[in-house]
């Protein structure tokens, strides 16, 4: 979309500065609002998958009253949510307990920006992709502590000091992680690292597979992400046993749905990251080569995309409903005993790979050493 923008822009030839910026804006505001739409929808179905996978878990039905199969149940849970009264606690500070949910919801959103969903379809080609991602997922975390102290409810104020605390906590394995990856491609943009997974027979090229420090990478990621997201069994900030539900005790209506729209869009977010890094992005096994049209071909790798994220998607939500919820003290040690040392010592491992063999994946290796 920036790609469009740019051609946009540049065909206006000797037209004002001032018509160019307001074109520019349009645009970029237009792409803005599609990407809006597309996250929201996908966020609906994705409340409608949860209770799907949960019902076949549980040998239960699941939605089937609204709609289709119950494919509008997600519609008739936005209205309800609309309808409910907005409920502001008279002591709360009203300020921060207004901006919290639309700071989560904006910072959940914002991440969607640096995505290649395919070759051209994008909305930012970021040079600093990945470190994007990082650095506005991080403003989470303060958006959260400040609906958990502007609620005024010590039960809030909890759940918001161990989301505070597990989010930044486990942002440490996420990013060591990431880093054993990247280093092969040596760039943090999101098109060549995808396009450093191209050729060769396919899934071999991916990072995933490219040495073994980066398939552990790869676990180690998943793990952390899991925990980032507050999902089960990392959903400890939530736990509706101990402290009612957390940070969130406070907020009604729509306020709670961007909260709870905030987490199934940080699932899409670090799947598709995973995704990107690990397992090829957009590129389709064993048929890169074939000719096609353009446009099928843009929608063949953007369904494959898509159908790589979903994949990890519902592996999340199997897991959510499989394992029992950690205590807090197993949720930290987790973290600094296990994965944080594991992440360190993987990275130096993948240096001492990349700095050994010069970035060439296990499959190269054997290629060049069957050649010669």
């Amino acid at each position: 979309m920036i790609g469009l923008v740019r051609d946009i822009v540049t065909s206006l030839g000797n037209a004002g500065p001032l018509v160019r910026l307001l074109v520019t804006v349009a645009i970029m505001l237009a792409s803005a609002l599609i990407v809006l739409g597309i996250v929201l929808l996908y966020e609906g179905f994705a409340t409608y998958a949860e209770r799907k996978v949960a019902g076949d878990i549980q040998a239960r039905i699941g939605p089937n009253r609204v709609g289709p199969y119950g494919l509008l149940q997600f519609v008739a849970d936005g209205v309800k949510l609309l309808l409910k009264e907005d409920i502001i606690p008279f002591y709360a500070d009203r300020w921060l307990f207004v901006l919290a949910p639309y700071i989560v919801f904006t910072a959940s959103f914002a991440a969607f920006v640096p995505l290649s969903y395919s070759e051209h379809v994008y909305v930012a080609d970021l040079n600093v992709g990945v470190l994007y991602i990082i650095a506005i997922s991080s403003v989470v975390s303060m958006a959260i502590l400040m609906g958990s102290w502007g609620s005024n409810n010590k039960w809030s104020l909890f759940g918001g000091m161990r989301a505070v605390a597990q989010i930044i906590s486990y942002e440490i394995p996420i990013v060591l992680s990431l880093l054993a990856a990247v280093i092969v491609p040596a760039s943090l943009d999101m098109k060549d690292i995808i396009g450093c997974q191209a050729g060769g027979l396919g899934i071999f090229r991916w990072l995933l597979f490219n040495n073994p420090f980066t398939l552990l990478a790869f676990f180690v990621y998943f793990i952390a992400a899991i925990a980032e997201v507050n999902r089960t069994p990392f959903d400890i900030p939530e736990a509706e046993s101990e402290i009612v539900a957390g940070y969130h005790t406070e907020y009604t209506g729509m306020r709670f749905a961007f909260f709870f729209m905030a987490e199934y869009g940080d699932m899409f977010v670090v799947s598709a990251l995973a995704t990107t890094l690990f397992l090829g992005g957009w590129q389709v096994p064993f048929i890169g080569g074939l000719a096609m049209p353009v446009w099928l071909r843009e929608l063949l790798e953007v369904a494959v995309f898509f159908g790589k994220v979903f994949l990890l998607i519902y592996v999340m939500m199997w897991i959510r409903w499989t394992l029992p919820r950690l205590r807090v003290d197993q949720l930290m040690d987790l973290c600094w005993k296990y994965l944080t040392p594991i992440a360190f010592f993987n990275l130096i491992g993948a240096s001492i790979w990349v700095l050994a063999f010069h970035g060439k994946g296990v499959y190269d290796l054997i290629a060049g050493l069957y050649a010669h």
